[in-house]
């Protein structure tokens, strides 16, 4: 963490956020009369994968999908299949 006076902040920003997009730093605090005043951080920009219905329309699921859940269990749980 590296700590900044105001004057330097205003001087050096771009400096600075490189700093932090390039992972070097993962926040400057900015101080004003050697007390600390600011936080800088980078963003966390994460792209959310689109998940919620890719694969709508792909399969139907068959009415007795429930049907082996006796059996999946016993598997699951070292039982052997019935």
């Amino acid at each position: 963490m590296q700590t900044v006076n105001m004057l330097q902040a205003k001087s050096s920003l771009s400096r600075l956020v490189e700093a932090l997009e390039a992972g070097e730093e993962r926040e400057i605090i900015i101080a004003r009369n050697g007390k600390p005043a600011a936080r800088l951080v980078p963003i966390n920009v994460t792209q959310a994968a689109v998940r919620i219905g890719v694969a709508k329309g792909a399969f139907e699921v068959p009415d007795d999908i429930d049907g082996c859940n006796s059996e999946v269990a016993a598997l699951l749980a070292g039982g052997g299949a019935r």
